[in-house]
């Protein structure tokens, strides 16, 4: 049995991955800006504890990790999934939109990452599972500035890897795809404004797309919970498990891009150091 503290808990992915542990017969503390939400969802339960916590506070992320540690004891897994979206060119996002952004996506993930991690260390155990994307992993006109804070959280990861290995302790980034959830409704996606007519083709384009694609997105976020599960089971867990076989596709393009880009700059890349005399 595993104890889950999972952040941003109260629906989509959050919600699912604490539903499936809870199913696991696992321990979740399940946290939300407003924890009665996730009591609505999932009722009251000997093994939930719904914990109040807004990411960007970080003496409410020191207070729902205590809470944890009192009623469960030590935390195994925390699932880092708190985060919103926001779509524009980069030109048209605002200072405080990009600041509330990196604000929650970022630096949310950063306040309650050093909150868990002194159990952790102490018991040389536990693993951290940091949501990330696809669009970590390559970045997309519309959604610049997102995937940004998503680039951040991949840095992160992987350096947090590095650290914490020989502390026993595992670091993953999970990079779904689209998955069949409220991500591209208004509570969870921003869309800057005023739009810019010069990106009309770009930026532009993905505005009206993503309407079209809410709720029709091709992943199944039941399998991508359950994907979760295996993963905080796996004794040697990868740094990134990317989900969906439409982040399959954009990683294997982007590797592509990349080895193109090699092949054609490679020696200028590679005639940039100190010649012997």
């Amino acid at each position: 049995m595993k104890t889950w503290f999972i952040t941003g808990a109260a629906r989509g992915l959050g919600a699912r991955i604490a539903e499936r542990a809870l199913q696991a017969g696992d321990r979740v503390v399940a946290t939300a800006r407003d924890p009665s939400a996730v009591t609505m969802r999932f009722g009251q339960r000997a093994n939930l504890l719904a914990a109040r916590l807004d990411v960007t506070q970080p003496a409410q992320a020191k207070t729902a990790v205590q809470a944890a540690l009192d009623q469960f004891g030590p935390i195994d897994v925390l699932v880092n999934n708190a985060g919103y979206g926001l779509v524009g060119a980069v030109e048209e996002a605002s200072a405080g939109e990009i600041e509330q952004l990196f604000a929650v996506n970022v630096f949310g993930l950063l306040a309650v990452t050093r909150a868990v991690l002194p159990t952790m260390r102490a018991r040389r155990s536990g693993h951290i599972i940091n949501m990330s994307s696809i669009g970590g992993y390559r970045g997309a006109a519309g959604f610049g500035v997102y995937c940004a804070t998503k680039f951040a959280v991949e840095g992160l990861t992987e350096a947090l890897h590095a650290e914490l290995a020989p502390l026993g302790i595992h670091v993953s980034a999970v990079e779904p795809g689209y998955f069949r959830t409220d991500f591209l409704d208004p509570t969870s996606l921003k869309i800057s404004q005023p739009a810019i007519a010069d990106y009309a083709e770009t930026a532009g384009a993905v505005r009206i797309r993503v309407d079209g694609l809410n709720h029709q997105q091709p992943g199944d976020p039941a399998k991508l919970a359950e994907a979760v599960l295996r993963l905080a089971n796996m004794p040697a867990p990868p740094v990134r498990l990317p989900l969906g076989a439409d982040t399959v596709a954009a990683i294997a393009a982007k590797h592509a891009r990349d080895s193109e880009i090699l092949a054609t700059w490679g020696g200028l890349a590679a005639d940039t150091g100190h010649r012997a005399d």
